[in-house]
């Protein structure tokens, strides 16, 4: 969070709590304002009360409205203490309530400006790449092998730039009940190796390996599907070394089918792992962080499980890196 923002959220919180502080402040004063009220009340009709005996007033009234004059005493002083606590307890809820709301939208508010200037650099960057290269190739004539290799880097360019709007558009889609699902019969085998090998064609210098048992069927929405392979598969070659392996295993169980995903990268700490499927949510810091990402991804990957009957989890994979593991239930 930049310096300015932790700076605003700390002055914000500080008149918070002291708001809070003198409500809490002003609410206990009216309880002890009352108090003494009630008793000066009580004093002054017990002063009433003595003046009454020497008026030769019988036992029997005196004992009766001396009675009288203690309950009603004790009946407000249970009813001050009684409003008073309630008070004071909602007040302590809806303080809590409005706090932890306040702090989350201005979480959600700072989340959603890192989200533009990453969405902003990464449409820039393929857009700049491919406008670079078609201009190339208009002004100079190239050999065939040069010209094939600007082809070829323009083509990685606009698919990277087809997969940032396709998740902004699902993820506006998911998100506002938009998306019609078509769901049907699907060989989750097949869309596997073709995600696969369109990485290994945009990717040449990665190395995938794993065992897809074949023939894993289940009822699916193949684009939605894609999508998510596409983005553990991304994730995975994002975070980890160039010349480390991504390993994908598809299996099928009894009742479910396990798709696994494993890289070598630096890992995910135990307190980030339940956060990172977080809408625009991203590890490190915003103005350090080198990695590109717009903090749909993983966000994604868990809507579209979700819709599938699936649970998607993150372990730690045997010997470096992660485990993205997504279990549809069939």
């Amino acid at each position: 969070m930049p310096d300015s923002s932790r700076k605003r959220l700390l002055r914000a919180t500080i008149i918070y709590w002291l708001l809070l502080a003198y409500i809490i402040a002003a609410l206990i004063w009216w309880f002890i304002s009352l108090n003494k009220q009630n008793d000066m009340m009580r004093d002054f009709e017990l002063q009433k009360l003595k003046a009454t005996i020497n008026k030769n007033a019988t036992p029997v009234v005196y004992q009766t409205e001396l009675n009288r004059i203690n309950t009603g005493y004790k009946l407000n002083k249970t009813k001050y203490l009684g409003e008073g606590g309630t008070f004071f307890l909602l007040l302590l809820i809806g303080a809590a309530f409005l706090y932890r709301f306040v702090r989350r939208q201005f979480y959600m508010q700072q989340q959603q400006q890192n989200f533009m200037m990453a969405v902003t650099h990464e449409l820039k960057t393929p857009i700049s790449v491919a406008k670079l290269n078609l201009e190339t190739l208009q002004k100079y004539s190239l050999d065939p092998d040069k010209q094939k290799k600007l082809i070829r880097m323009t083509l990685q360019e606009t698919a990277r730039l087809n997969f940032l709007t396709n998740n902004i558009l699902i993820a506006s889609q998911l998100d506002g009940g938009g998306y019609q699902s078509s769901k049907e019969e699907l060989d989750l085998s097949d869309l596997l190796k073709d995600c696969i090998q369109d990485f290994k064609d945009r990717y040449p210098s990665r190395v995938f390996t794993g065992l897809i048992e074949p023939d894993a069927d289940l009822n699916g929405d193949s684009l939605l599907l894609q999508m998510l392979i596409n983005n553990m598969l991304e994730n995975a070659i994002k975070y980890s070394p160039k010349e480390s392996p991504i390993t994908v295993t598809l299996q099928k169980e009894r009742s479910s089918i396990v798709l696994q995903i494993m890289d070598e990268g630096p890992g995910i700490a135990r307190e980030e792992k339940k956060k990172i499927f977080s809408k625009f949510y991203r590890i490190g810091n915003e103005a350090t962080r080198k990695t590109q990402g717009t903090g749909l991804g993983l966000y994604l990957c868990r809507k579209i499980a979700q819709d599938h009957n699936a649970d998607i989890l993150v372990t730690n994979n045997t010997s470096v890196g992660s485990n993205f593991a997504v279990t549809f239930y069939t």
